[in-house]
């Protein structure tokens, strides 16, 4: 996230709906290919933590470009091509020994546990309600500024507007 500055930095980053609604059974609830070439450009050559459910509900698919790190409570979990992590002070005793910016992924959980470490937000916003089991749990964004925001209308390959808002932490 080159708008903010060099130094490195633990960021949220996900779509959520009108609603808050992040997800239905490990998955998304729609499909906008430009939000997911967002993802990927924002998160190319950088790292990315997500949980077990979620990274199992990308039908296990490594992100290439990246690295991934998995957050699980099962000490036996282990994929080829990600690092596994079982706790917040493994998470930041590895972002401490590195150079990348982190980018925590999802789920809702992860999103929780990490949510008074985030130096900067990256939220999609779509202008739609889902149904789902998943949400975005609540973090105080009055506590960040808002950098940047741009708005995708529909087209003929994503069904449904977003907006896409960039903030960073107040210090």
């Amino acid at each position: 996230m080159d708008t903010l500055n060099k130094e490195k930095k633990i960021i949220a980053i996900w779509a959520e709906d009108d609603n808050h609604l992040i997800g239905a059974n490990q998955t998304m609830p729609w499909h906008l290919p430009a939000e997911l070439a967002h993802f990927k450009r924002t998160t190319m050559g950088q790292a990315v933590l997500m949980g077990r459910k979620t990274f199992d509900g990308m039908g296990r698919r490594i992100l290439p470009g990246r690295k991934i790190l998995i957050l699980t409570h099962d000490q036996n979990y282990q994929v080829k091509g990600v690092k596994t992590v079982s706790s917040v002070e493994e998470v930041l005793t590895w972002f401490d020994q590195q150079d990348k910016d982190l980018y925590i992924a999802g789920g809702s959980g992860v999103y929780q546990t990490f949510r008074d470490y985030y130096d900067a937000l990256v939220k999609t916003h779509i202008h739609a309600a889902f149904q789902g089991d998943a949400y975005f749990p609540e973090i105080q964004q009055d506590q960040f500024n808002l950098i940047s925001e741009e708005t995708y209308p529909k087209d003929d390959k994503n069904p449904y507007d977003f907006t896409i808002s960039k903030l960073i932490k107040i210090r």
